[in-house]
């Protein structure tokens, strides 16, 4: 089952010093950064999705800036990205939609097909998905009306769809993925349904975002019912660690998702993927970074010079821990005694000594863990962050990898 990242500028800083926690690089910062495919020895994905919504500036928590947007179109998305073949790697997949999650309050997409089509062929995307329209809300409750709205939605995208599979003929190695927009299993087998009759042997299943897992599964059992042999399904944005071989079960040949990399850093507690276990990550906050510590220093609540101490003093003492020179105790302490200080009553001191006790980066055979040590588990600054959640992403993808659709 292939795995594609949805691209929202995570990248890290390569001339970040984990000791002196300085940086060297200028420039631009996506230029001089890396993604995720360039930080690890092995690609943590099959390929990356680029919206169209993201490159037009329509998703606030992601922009393109101007000149990242013509670089994109004079240089083309594998090039920009950075997924052509190296001697390490061979080229990875770019794959392209509407985004259509940013636009979903309004009565009609922004776009047109025409500018779809456009946009993937100046751009040289492998694979495209038609544009659509998503539905906001599901009801599986046959006896219950349903919204004109959701009606409307369903039909404009297998509308769109098909001219979408008619004007994307004229892209050259290029694969067309049908877009389906439901409320209920039996709307999205429906879907599934017609687009098969025009000619898609791809389909990706939007709007499941918000389901629960069992729901998720209600859809691709309903799907099957009308899937042919040969067709593949997609899942966007949907990423359910625990149930991929129900997945694959059900012809899903492949998925996005950022959720592993947001969990490293949003996730209160599961911010450190193994193949069986999930680990809290050891938060050391900088005494400047954290809100509410900075609130309590400015207003005379706190000593500075006491939290910067304490800040120190659980840096060198997990540090010094998983270099076999102090103790776990001692630095379960160190962690708890700062904690009341950030945070109150909060206490994962019992999370932390678990996560630092089983050394889980020892284990992991990615380049980031080997690289990083200890670092990997320390909730604190992007770099670490972000690199932590590409280790998520390596692992996701090293189970997707064993996992074959039915």
């Amino acid at each position: 089952m292939k795995f594609y990242f949805p691209d929202s500028h995570d990248l890290v800083d390569p001339s970040f010093d984990f000791e002196s926690e300085q940086r060297t690089y200028n420039g631009s910062r996506q230029r001089s950064q890396q993604y995720a495919h360039e930080a690890l020895d092995e690609p943590p994905y099959d390929g990356m999705l680029l919206s169209k919504a993201v490159v037009d500036g329509r998703n606030k928590n992601t922009r393109y800036s101007f000149g990242q947007v013509r670089s994109l179109m004079d240089n083309g998305i594998h090039k920009f990205l950075r997924l052509e073949a190296t001697q390490q790697r061979a080229r990875l997949s770019a794959m392209g939609d509407c985004g259509s999650f940013s636009f979903a309050s309004e009565d009609e997409p922004p776009f047109t097909v025409d500018e779809i089509v456009d946009f993937y062929g100046q751009c040289g995307f492998d694979l495209g998905i038609s544009l659509d329209h998503v539905i906001l809300g599901y009801q599986p409750d046959p006896k219950k009306e349903i919204p004109d709205d959701w009606k409307r939605r369903h039909q404009m995208t297998l509308d769109l769809a098909a001219e979408f599979r008619n004007k994307s003929r004229t892209l050259k190695h290029f694969t067309p993925l049908g877009a389906a927009q439901g409320w209920d299993p039996a709307s999205y087998r429906d879907a599934v349904q017609n687009l098969q009759k025009m000619g898609y042997d791809y389909i990706a299943v939007g709007g499941l975002v918000p389901l629960k897992t069992k729901e998720i599964i209600d859809v691709l059992a309903s799907i099957s019912m009308v899937r042919n042999k040969k067709t593949k399904i997609h899942l966007l944005g949907i990423s359910r660690l625990e149930r991929f071989e129900d997945f694959a079960k059900h012809g899903v040949a492949s998925l996005d998702s950022t959720a592993p990399l947001k969990q490293a850093f949003m996730d209160d507690k599961n911010n450190y993927h193994t193949h069986d276990e999930l680990f809290t990550a050891v938060r050391i906050p900088q005494v400047d970074g954290n809100p509410q510590l900075k609130r309590n220093i400015l207003a005379g609540r706190i000593d500075l010079s006491e939290a910067l101490g304490m800040e120190r003093a659980c840096m060198s003492s997990v540090i010094g821990f998983a270099r076999g020179n102090g103790s776990l105790d001692a630095a379960i302490s160190e962690l708890r005694a700062y904690e009341r200080l950030w945070s109150g009553k909060k206490d994962d001191s019992e999370r932390y000594r678990h996560t630092l006790a089983s050394r889980p980066w020892e284990k992991c055979p990615c380049s980031i863990c080997r690289q990083l040590g200890v670092h990997v588990v320390i909730f604190r600054g992007a770099d670490r962050n972000r690199r932590r959640g590409f280790h998520n992403l390596f692992v996701l993808h090293q189970n997707l990898s064993k996992l074959r659709p039915n």
